[in-house]
């Protein structure tokens, strides 16, 4: 049974929500699922804008016959070649055998890599500036390269100032009947997963994403419908400002994230000494996460958020903890700056895990190392909750 939204006079929602998916891409965790957007207009000339995830390929073309009925299709629009939102486009081609695809060069080669029917003989290649004009719709095409693969753009209702965003905008979680952002508690109950999805599968690419932004902020955006996630028709330009933040690599909030691994708990208590100390100096909304529990996504996401960190890791076959080392790659390779950070190592008889963590955070950008790193042997003594005291006021002196 379809399951299709209207949400202009002549503009639907067609995409579907995948609930039973634990990893997407494989990788990230999606506790609350996620949803696959697909929009359909049917003017005079009828629009598909994007497809679908195979996973929910069954709703999908449900929902475009329910609405089409007899009419044909005549044209999709390809944003975004990743398979989650491109797997049915064979498929669409097979049902509707005239639809012509407009998308843009580096979209053309990659359909030609995914699939084996002929794409060349129905594309219409558009580059940018370029517009497709449907009857009462004008579209209008800007690239957007890296936002997050190399041939992403992004396409532009003139008439309706709709901008159908790809990737940019979009949120782990799925829909639960209502369509719109205004419609749910998003900064209560969205923003986390809005926050995760970014700075894991975009966040590397703060430049190209600012470059996006300068083009959105040229045009009057009156509803903002992405890929992944709720349509936004208000308060647009609150979302707009986390992308600002989280592009320029800007905290959210002056606060500290402390990340451990700990084998047997001393390493842990260390950790949580130091918060305690911070606690009592005033520092509000401190977070921990071990290491081996809270998934790196996560780590990642609260790095992005969080304007310093502290790093406190056990030695481990002569080097960092494995799950620490992992943490710390993934935000070195997800383009993190403009932090302060701070470390903590220890080791029953050769603690040399501090200094590896910090070749590590150092060779990033920007990058504040606060004072010194913190040794232990084994676990704390009396005599060095001084020092731990002295670690946390030159955090919290970095930090506010």
């Amino acid at each position: 049974m379809y399951q299709s939204k209207k949400i202009t006079d002549d503009m639907y929602w067609i995409g579907g929500n995948d609930r039973r998916l634990s990893l997407f891409e494989n990788v990230f965790p999606v506790p609350n699922g996620v949803s696959y957007n697909s929009y359909l207009v049917t003017d005079e000339k009828t629009v598909v804008i994007d497809t679908v995830d195979k996973s929910v390929s069954g709703i999908f073309f449900e929902n475009i016959a329910h609405i089409l009925g007899d009419r044909p299709l005549d044209y999709v629009i390809v944003n975004h070649m990743e398979p989650d939102h491109c797997a049915t486009l064979d498929e669409l081609v097979l049902r509707y055998p005239d639809v012509k695809i407009v998308c843009n060069a580096k979209s053309a080669g990659m359909i030609s890599q995914f699939f084996s029917f002929d794409a060349a003989s129905r594309s219409i290649i558009v580059k940018e500036g370029d517009t497709l004009v449907t009857g009462k719709h004008t579209f209008s095409f800007a690239m957007a390269p890296m936002v997050h693969w190399p041939e992403v753009m992004v396409t532009y209702d003139t008439v309706d100032k709709i901008l159908y965003s790809a990737d940019a905008f979009g949120t782990f979680g799925a829909l639960s009947g209502n369509i719109f952002a205004d419609e749910v508690s998003f900064e209560t109950q969205w923003l986390i997963d809005a926050r995760r999805y970014y700075t894991n599968i975009v966040g590397k690419y703060g430049a190209q994403v600012q470059a996006l932004l300068k083009k959105a902020s040229a045009l009057d955006i009156e509803m903002i419908c992405p890929l992944h996630g709720p349509v936004w028709r208000e308060n647009i330009d609150w979302f707009i400002d986390k992308y600002q933040k989280w592009s320029t690599y800007t905290p959210e909030d002056k606060t500290v994230m402390i990340a451990y691994g700990s084998v047997y708990g001393n390493t842990e208590n260390a950790a949580y000494v130091l918060a305690s100390e911070l606690a009592d100096m005033g520092m509000k909304n401190i977070v921990m996460y071990d290491v081996s529990v809270t998934h790196p996504s996560v780590i990642v996401s609260e790095a992005f958020r969080c304007s310093s960190f502290v790093f406190a890791s056990t030695t481990y076959n002569g080097g960092i903890f494995c799950n620490m080392e992992t943490v710390l790659l993934d935000i070195k390779a997800h383009n993190l700056q403009n932090r302060n950070v701070a470390f903590i190592e220890n080791g029953s008889w050769a603690p040399v895990s501090g200094s590896q963590m910090i070749d590590i955070v150092s060779s990033m950008k920007n990058m504040n190392i606060i004072g010194n790193k913190l040794t232990l042997k084994s676990s704390v003594k009396e005599d060095q909750i001084e020092d731990i005291k002295k670690l946390a006021e030159e955090i919290y002196k970095a930090t506010l």
